[in-house]
Formats: C-alpha cells, structure tokens, sequence
C-alpha cells in the first residue's frame, strides 16, 4: 500500500518527481522514511514585549500590514511584515519571498518562529493559524535534508497528508516480545513521533525503535541466509598434507603463524559436506593469496576446480602470474579470463602461458565425460578472472572452490550459477579475501554470514613504514627527500582524491590532471612522470603500470584506483594529497603499496587542512600501522560509510550511525536469533515477511 508513487500526491509532477528522486524519495514510504536531520525548538511561544534579542522563539499574532521593497543595488525584493499582540508589535522580514504578499494578508491570524535580531525577525518560518494542528511553527520543528527546489517546509507539508492518510497502513513489523522486551513505541506511534514529536525523548525513542527495526531485519536475513547454507550440500574435500606440505616448504618465505592457524581454518572447513563461507582478513601484506593458493591446491589435487575472482583486470592479471609463480611446480592447469584476454597455463607446454580462444578456455573449464568410467574430465584446474566468470556462458565441470579478493558479497544462487548443472545441488565453498580491516560491528552486522578468519601479523622482517603528516609550508623540503630517493633508483607514487578540478567543488582539492600538470612544468621538470585514473581505458592503464613496474617512470600520479594490489616493490614513497578526505583504512591501503620491497619506505600525508581534530585523525595513522585498530578509530571518528562500500548497499544514515555501538547490534542479533528459533519462516508475523522482502529489494546485501 505504501509503495504508491510519490507523483500520486497532489502538486507533484514530473520536475518535481526527478528532484524528489535525489533525495531517493520515490514512493510514500520513502518520503514516510525520509527523516529529520535535525529539530529546530520553536516550543516556546511568548508575547511580543517578552521577546529578547537574538532568542529562538514563536510568536502568536496578527498581520497589521505586508508589503514590498525592492534594493536596486542587489538587485533583491524585500517582504516586511509588521506583526502585533495584545501587547506590542514587531517587524518580520523576509529575503527574496514576493509571493508572500499574496499568501498573508492583513487581519491574518499568524505564527512567526525563528530568531529575534533587534527589534525584528529575520526570514522566520510562518503558519496562519486555522483549524489544522500546526507543524512548521510552535513546537519541536523537523528540519529535512533538502534539495534544490524541495524545502523542509514543502516535505513537512507532503509528510503531514501522508501521515493522515496513511498512518493506520503503518503496520507492526517487530514480534510483540521484542516491542516489550525493549519498551520500544509502536510503529504507529513512531512514525508520528519522528517527524512531529511532542518532545525530544519521544523523538529519540522513535528513531532508536526504526534504528532498530531496519537491523533487526538485516540480521534476519545473514542469519537466514547461514542457516539457508548450512543445508545446502557442497563436496567434501579431505586435507592432503602430501600436497599442502610440499607446498608450504618450497615457499621462498617462512609462513608466519596467523597463516598456518587461518591455513588450518579453511582446510578443516572444506572437509565438512556443506559450503564454506568464509571471509579472511588481512592487512596489507599479510599473505592472503598464499593462504588462498593452499585452499586452492588441496580442492585441486582432491580432483575438482577453483574458480578465483577478482575486481579488476589489473588484480586479475597480478593474481595469474602470482598463482602461477606458486603453483607451477605441482602440475596445475590455470586459466585467465577476462573482458578482453585470455591465456592458458599447463606443464604440458613446457612451463610457458599461451593465448587461448574464449571458445576452448570455456570447453576445457566445463569438460566432458568419459563414457567408459561416467567420470568429468577437465582441462582446467584453476580460473582466474574478473566478473567475467559469471557470465552465462561460464560453466565448470567439477567446481568445488569459489575464492574472491576485494569482493565480499557472493551469494548461493551466484555460485550455483557457475555449475555445470542449472538446479545443481552442490554448491561450492567460498573464501572471500579481504586487505580492509572490518570492524567488528560491522562484521556482525552486514557479514554475519560470514565465518572470520584474521591474519594479525606480518611476515617477519618487514620494515616500519615512516608516515608524517605534512603542511603546507613544508612541501619544499619533502620534495628535496623524494628527489634523493629518486636519484637512488626508487620510484614514488602520488595520490590525488579526484581525477579534475570541478567547478561545483572545492578548487582546493587535488586533482590528478592538474597535479600531474603542475608536478611536470614546476617540481619535477626533469623527470619522466606518469599518470592513472579510472576514466582511462584498460589497455591504457595496463600500458601505464606495465612501464612503472619496468621503471620507466619515476613517479605515478594517480586517483584511489591504486588503492588494492598493485605490487611495485621499488615503489618506496606514497604521497596523498589532500589526506584528510580519506579514511584512516583507505589511507592504510595507500601506504600498504610501498614497502613491499627491502628498500625503507616513507608515507607522507600531505594536507591543507588546520582543522585540529583532522590533524589528530592523521596522526592516528602515524602512530599505529595495525589495520584493524585504525578501521576502529576510523568508524568512531567518521562512521561506516568509508568501510568497503557500506553506503552503495543502500544503507540508511540512521542505520550506518548505528554501527558504531556494539552493545546496539548484538541487542539486535540475540532478538533476530530468538525469533528464528520461535518461528524460523516467519510465518506467524506476515508484516515481518513483508518488511524482510523489501529489505532485499532496498539494499543489496547479496
């Protein structure tokens, strides 16, 4: 019933309709859910000779004259009003408002709320006083976020009717045990309390009830989801130490402890006859593709093939020559699939990767069977590649792995659709790999069906990264420092927040283009400087980090696209421009680039900004080079929209603010947990159903 277009309510048509849109209002129960951001107090309503100079107050009065000034010299029309009591007068005033004139007239009961400056009222908010309950004047007033066209006052309006009419299709979604539980107010109630409370506790206590109510859904549906998993069926993949063994002595590198323990994990996992479904964390460097190439080398001497996946092509052909460089001793077949190319690796040719046909890759993955023994028989024992694996046309015979980096999200029904089979009842196991520290709420929250694995330390012998926080009258002598490092034969990378200057925002941002401009004619005239962003095309940005790992430049420009596996270990200086409009995690990711080498390397934090509290959030990232203490600092200093993509999920604000309080989720995760045990498909509460379903269309959570 709520999900009526919003262009169904009186006034608004199609230009109205696509302003409405940027605000992702749509449909009544989006404009129903668009919340305050704020309250202005206009409760308190005095008499005219009470009134105090800059005081927030409501007056109660009567229009004695309205008219027009125009200020030739702005250019501006002035609407001045003089207001009278029983006990004086005052002046409003208003600032390019003509129409108000035709709106009040003399004799008209009015309200006036807003904040006194001398003997008058700048800009107040109105209400004529009729028969209707007001609701822009004389109370706890809500204040919206707006949009060009679509004023607070216009949605208090929109949002009075709409509650009047369709307040009692405001149905219960919380089980009646968990509104007592929790003393929580109705949801009618609620809604009402939100947008025209009747006092601040009641406004507060309504906005934690929906807080609430929009988790408690979500970790419905991760628990649903594990328990969903928990019967589905995958193979059991017995661990083979004769394999793993091997693998992990011939390594050119000790592997740490946190290794072995998540290594075990995995292993242990994929034994059992139901799908793994588990996200290993580790910071930058830490070994996860090791880790990853030991689950994948035991699927594949067990028999069966692993599908890798990454984001991006650059990842992808990274992931291809690292899984190569650790497998090719044990006899392994491996593919490479992307958007554009496609090679083939096999002992068979004599250790060499070929280019293959779309064609044969695709039939040597899904194989055939051998009629004498009813057994698959596959070319292919490994495939890497981007979202091209999931294309249609992708089909494996004997896939028992899914392994996914920078990529958390990965349903049952995506990795069914990889099977040979449609309807196939075996599903895959999946490990989920991931060098962004996650929160602990959050990862009760959005990954609670995710089982965790933590890679807490580096290898041995990796060298502390020097991080300063760098001002402005500084850059000189930092630029000196990255000439002589240079001049050794180290490279250097330049992060910007955007790739050009934009009229519309702050000319003071960095932009790549004008960096990279500026850097050759001004800085660094001398020296070959290159630049990457994600406007360029594939081959493009191929052709550009093909030359900086080849050292044929000294220095990258570049936006956040670098942020995730780019391994140049003769890269030894980050520079981030305009460091304070990342997070303390995405910066850990930038300065995770350099220092993968045995050179010493620097992270230099560059920013304009002399705001204190920034200062005191960069210098977080000096003090501490543990992700997951930072991703902590980060959520409390900015929130979880910075944490791998929160806000594209479609999160509300009141939700994502939420994610801050721990004690808050795992309220929510028992409550989720007691009513599936009481009712595991939902059927006694049919609203709650319905508000689960919406839930999945609202935010992409699979």
């Amino acid at each position: 019933m709520l999900n009526i277009p919003i262009e169904n309510i009186y006034r608004i048509g199609p230009s109205y309709k696509k302003r409405f849109k940027k605000l992702g209002i749509e449909t009544i129960n989006d404009l129903l859910f668009h919340f305050p951001s704020r309250y202005d107090d206009f409760s308190k309503i005095i008499s005219i000779s009470n009134v105090k100079s800059n005081e927030v107050c409501t007056i109660k009065g009567e229009v004695v004259k309205i008219g027009i000034l125009k200020t030739w010299k702005k250019k501006m029309f002035i609407t001045e009003a003089l207001i009278k009591d029983k006990t004086g007068t005052i002046r409003a005033i208003w600032f390019s408002q003509p129409y108000l004139t035709k709106t009040l007239k003399e004799k008209d009961g009015i309200f006036l709320s807003g904040k006194v400056s001398g003997d008058k009222m700048l800009n107040p908010v109105y209400e004529k006083i009729g028969e209707k309950e007001a609701f822009h004047t004389g109370r706890l007033t809500p204040v919206y976020p707006e949009t060009a066209g679509v004023s607070s006052k216009w949605i208090r309006s929109l949002i009075s009717i709409s509650l009047s009419k369709y307040k009692d299709k405001f149905f219960e979604i919380l089980p009646e045990e968990v509104i007592k539980e929790n003393n929580f107010l109705t949801r009618k109630e609620s809604i009402t309390q939100v947008h025209f409370p009747s006092s601040e506790v009641l406004a507060k206590k309504a906005r934690e009830r929906f807080a609430f109510e929009e988790l408690f859904l979500i970790q419905l549906f991760v628990l649903r989801e594990r328990a969903k998993l928990s019967k589905e069926k995958a193979i059991s993949l017995p661990i083979n130490l004769n394999n793993v063994k091997p693998f992990v002595e011939n390594l050119p590198f000790k592997l740490t402890n946190a290794q072995k323990k998540c290594s075990w994990r995995i292993l242990k996992d994929m034994e059992k006859d139901r799908p793994m479904n588990r996200l290993l964390q580790g910071d930058v460097g830490s070994g996860k593709t090791v880790v990853g190439a030991i689950a994948a080398l035991n699927a594949i001497k067990a028999g069966y093939q692993v599908a890798f996946m990454a984001p991006t092509e650059i990842l992808v052909k990274q992931h291809f020559k690292e899984i190569f460089n650790l497998l090719k001793n044990f006899n392994v077949n491996i593919g490479l699939l992307t958007g554009k190319e496609d090679k083939f690796y096999s002992k068979k040719l004599k250790n060499s990767v070929i280019e293959i046909s779309r064609k044969k890759l695709l039939e040597m993955a899904l194989g055939k069977t051998n009629e004498k023994t009813g057994k698959i028989q596959t070319g292919i024992d490994i495939l890497i590649g981007t979202h091209a694996l999931i294309q249609d046309k992708v089909k494996f015979g004997k896939l028992a792995l899914v392994v996914l980096d920078e990529q958390h999200r990965f349903g049952v029904k995506q990795r069914a659709k990889l099977c040979k089979k449609k309807g196939e009842v075996i599903i895959p196991h999946l490990l989920s790999m991931t060098a962004t520290p996650i929160p602990r709420t959050l990862a009760l929250t959005v990954y609670g069906d995710l089982d965790l694995s933590l890679i807490d330390e580096l290898p041995k012998g990796r060298k502390k990264i020097i991080t300063e926080v760098i001002k402005p009258d500084e850059r000189k002598k930092y630029y000196n420092f990255i000439r002589k490092e240079i001049k050794k034969g180290r490279q250097v990378f330049v992060i910007c927040p955007r790739i050009e200057a934009s009229e519309k925002e702050d000319i003071q941002i960095k932009a790549v283009k004008e960096e990279y401009k500026r850097l050759k004619k001004e800085v660094f005239p001398d020296l070959n400087i290159l630049m990457l962003h994600g406007k360029m095309k594939t081959k493009e940005k191929e052709k550009i980090m093909d030359e900086f790992k080849r050292n044929k430049g000294e220095i990258l420009v570049s936006t956040s696209v670098i942020e995730v596996g780019i391994d140049i270990p003769n890269a030894t200086v980050m520079v981030i421009e305009g460091a304070e409009r990342f997070g303390l995690s995405q910066l850990h990711q930038f300065r995770g680039r350099v220092g993968r080498g045995k050179f010493q390397s620097y992270c230099f934090l560059f920013t304009d900004s002399s705001n204190r509290k920034t200062y005191e959030r960069l210098r977080a990232l000096v003090s501490s080079e543990n992700g997951f203490e930072l991703a902590e600092k980060d959520l409390e200093m900015r929130g979880p929209g910075d944490f791998i993509g929160v806000r594209q999920w479609g999160m509300p604000d009141r939700v994502m603010s939420s994610l801050k309080n721990l004690p808050f989720i795992e309220k929510t995760r028992e409550s989720a947990k007691k009513t599936l045990q009481k009712d595991p498909f939902l059927k006694k509460n049919f609203y709650l159903g319905e508000g689960l379903k919406r839930l999945r269309e609202k935010i992409h959570l699979e």
